[in-house]
């Protein structure tokens, strides 16, 4: 960055930062708030599908789900540590959040957090068994993979590499997830459709509101670049799509 460029326009221009003490306060918050709903989401997602290991159908399954768990909260780990650079008490925040709290399952609060933490307000209704808990990882796993495609190119390099190295982790929880769905209808378990009308709209909602007067601001720090909507759109059909190969419809 020159002398005669401004910070704003160091990272409109695709600049980027790799230090704390580099950071404003604005930009500062924005990214704070970025990895807390990352970190918040990770911790909470593993805590919830930690009390369905045993539900899985079988040893193979059992390990797949365990394996899940241990990585989301491995990639929360990761994030947690860029976080730590900024003062944030990372052996504290572990155990601050009840992560394993839970909503009614007939709740209904839109895009709108709990009052605990900052995780996205997907996670914050329960699973109701092994069948749930799958088609669940499999739509959430899916728009995770879309966001931290977004998130990869984010303008504090630390973080952008951390997301880089933690998307094919979350893809492949995703593949997991498709192929026990494939196992769960070949064996002629029924309810993945009642899930999916369940959980869609609730996955759907993570991905914000359309309203642009907030995403233009991130996208000129380099926080974001593609428009909610459009992510959005982007999961629906690739979603879609799979479901549709199944026998199934989105929700």
């Amino acid at each position: 960055m020159t002398q005669e460029m401004s910070l704003d326009s160091y990272l409109a221009q695709g600049g980027v930062l790799t230090n704390p003490m580099n950071v404003p306060p604005r930009y500062r918050a924005e990214l704070m708030k970025l990895m807390t709903t990352f970190v918040d989401s990770e911790l909470a997602g593993a805590a919830g599908f930690a009390d369905v290991i045993n539900a899985g159908p079988g040893i193979k399954e059992r390990i797949a789900a365990a394996k899940i768990v241990l990585e989301k909260t491995d990639n929360a780990n990761r994030v947690l540590k860029i976080m730590a650079e900024f003062g944030v008490d990372s052996d504290r925040y572990a155990n601050h959040h009840p992560w394993t709290a839970r909503l009614e399952r007939n709740a209904d609060i839109g895009a709108s957090r709990g009052d605990h933490d900052m995780r996205l307000a997907v996670f914050n209704y329960p699973l109701e068994g092994w069948t749930d808990a799958v088609v669940m990882n499999l739509l959430m796993g899916r728009a995770v993979t879309v966001q931290l495609a977004e998130f990869a190119m984010v303008s504090y390099q630390p973080l952008a590499e951390a997301f880089r190295a933690i998307a094919p982790i979350e893809a492949r929880h995703s593949e997991l997830a498709e192929e026990g769905l494939v196992k769960l209808a070949e064996a002629g378990t029924t309810g993945a459709q009642a899930s999916i009308n369940y959980w869609w709209p609730r996955v759907a909602a993570s991905f914000g509101s359309a309203e642009s007067a907030r995403f233009d601001s991130l996208k000129k720090m380099g926080l974001r670049r593609t428009p909610n909507m459009d992510l959005k759109s982007r999961w629906a059909a690739e979603t879609g799509a799979v479901l549709e190969n199944m026998g199934l419809k989105a929700g």
